[in-house]
């Protein structure tokens, strides 16, 4: 089994993350499972700090 993190950068500066953000975090976790690829989170990074979302319960 293999285990990944996906992580990438909001411009605007603000992590939190979009609707966008998170149906294709779902898309990503559903397409890799079958690959033998477990995501542990997805990690935004902006100006203002950064955002789990694992952390915030949305994976």
């Amino acid at each position: 089994m293999k285990f990944s993190r996906l992580v990438h950068n909001h411009p605007s500066g603000d992590p939190t993350p979009s609707r966008a953000d998170i149906d294709m975090t779902h898309l990503i976790i559903s397409t890799a499972k079958p690959l033998g690829i477990t995501v542990h989170d997805h990690i935004i990074i902006g100006k203002k700090g950064h955002a789990s979302l694992k952390g915030l319960r949305l994976i």
